[in-house]
């Protein structure tokens, strides 16, 4: 089996953007989660939000942005930075043995809010012509595709909150079965809008601590009350082993293990005991050809929210056994909030960064632990240790659900 490794990490996230600072930001446990201030939120039952604050000018020509919703804009950063981060050239990229897989969970949510209300107030025909183009889910691969002439295997991942996880899963597989040697993968979402913070809120789903927002997002605690929602975009560059090494890469890490499955359960709510994700989670293992003991750390799915919380700490538990009691655990949303879409492959990153340095990134706002979730969910502050296998877990609305596994390079 052909082995794929990371050989560039493009992160735009609420705590950093590019591959250091977002590092720094992490073992700082920085908070990313603030008042929103992208449209009035006075009248909302959540009012904050984890934004991301870049000057698109510094990356984007400002004719072509205006073409792209914030989805794909945010996407063309990461995938930049990814690139740059990798040292390949844009002769080296460039061709049919190159593809993109970006995924979303939403799409151009704020352009199709924005046309919506146009159509409203003046009509019909006065809707923008860039609508569709705008608002589809796979115009971020297609963008990053044409952007670096990836003329290989390109397709979109739209899972919900599994998205980017799935994306990178893909891509490997892609690149395991030889249809390519580099992949450029990951997940993008801008949900941060009137309708999509009124409709979560209305379910329920969203924390309400507006007084407090930099402790809302607080995982695994006692009194979390929802979820902080986020944006943002994680891109990496895949590459197969060989290919790597022959031009003389920095691996950062790699990816040795992908498992899916469904809980074919409820819309929102997970099944009980986290069942769907034990499937997957087993699954990632197997294909890594790895036992549970040889896993050091997951990074958990870790939303904050009641049901969640609960139902994954009972499958990691189910699935790692008496070993459960010796694994790192820690939820990086508790500093970025939920990126939906962008979600798993931040954490992706998140998790390729903490193989390499050897520092595990913490559960921020863990003020009171709740007596149901025993596990090690490293309280507040980063920690130094050397694992050699770490899960990374994305679970989704409708009861999907995508995990991955990756491993220290040495």
């Amino acid at each position: 089996m052909r082995r794929v490794v990371i050989t560039g990490m493009g992160p735009v996230t609420p705590i950093g953007i590019g591959e250091q600072d977002y590092a720094q930001a992490q073992r700082q446990g920085s908070n990313g989660i603030a008042t929103i201030t992208r449209f009035d939120p006075a009248a909302y039952s959540a009012r904050m939000a984890g934004e991301v604050k870049v000057d698109l000018s510094t990356y984007l020509d400002p004719r072509e942005a205006k073409r792209m919703d914030r989805f794909v804009q945010l996407a063309m950063i990461a995938a930049e930075l990814a690139v740059q981060d990798s040292g390949l050239t844009e002769e080296q990229l460039a061709g049919e043995q190159s593809g993109s897989l970006i995924g979303t969970g939403v799409g151009g949510m704020e352009t199709w809010e924005e046309q919506t209300r146009i159509a409203h107030t003046r009509g019909a025909n006065r809707v923008s012509p860039m609508f569709i183009p705008m608002i589809i889910s796979n115009m971020a691969s297609g963008h990053v595709a044409m952007r670096y002439h990836l003329n290989g295997p390109s397709s979109t991942v739209v899972t919900a909150c599994a998205t980017g996880s799935g994306a990178v899963g893909d891509a490997m597989r892609i690149i395991q079965l030889g249809l390519a040697d580099i992949m450029v993968t990951g997940g993008t979402e801008a949900a941060i809008t009137p309708m999509a913070i009124g409709s979560f809120g209305n379910m329920k789903a969203l924390s309400t601590r507006n007084d407090d927002p930099a402790t809302a997002s607080r995982p695994f605690c006692a009194s979390r009350d929802g979820f902080v929602l986020g944006e943002g975009a994680g891109v990496l560059i895949l590459e197969e082993l060989e290919h790597a090494l022959k031009r003389g890469a920095r691996i950062h890490a790699e990816v040795v293990g992908y498992g899916t499955s469904a809980d074919a359960h409820h819309i929102t709510a997970p099944a009980p005991e986290g069942r769907g994700a034990q499937v997957a989670m087993r699954m990632a293992l197997k294909t890594a050809g790895i036992n549970p003991e040889q896993v050091g750390y997951v990074n958990a799915h870790g939303t904050s929210t009641p049901a969640n919380d609960l139902a994954e700490t009972q499958a990691i538990q189910a699935v790692y056994g008496d070993h459960a009691r010796q694994l790192a655990v820690s939820s990086t949303k508790s500093m970025t909030g939920h990126l939906l879409g962008a979600a798993g492959a931040i954490e992706a990153i998140a998790v390729a960064q903490a193989l390499r340095d050897g520092i595990l990134p913490p559960t921020i706002n863990y003020i009171d632990p709740d007596p149901e979730l025993t596990l090690d969910y490293i309280p507040n502050e980063a920690r130094e240790q050397q694992v050699e296998y770490a899960m990374s877990n994305s679970f989704a609305f409708g009861g999907q659900n995508a995990v991955l596994v990756l491993k220290r390079y040495q």
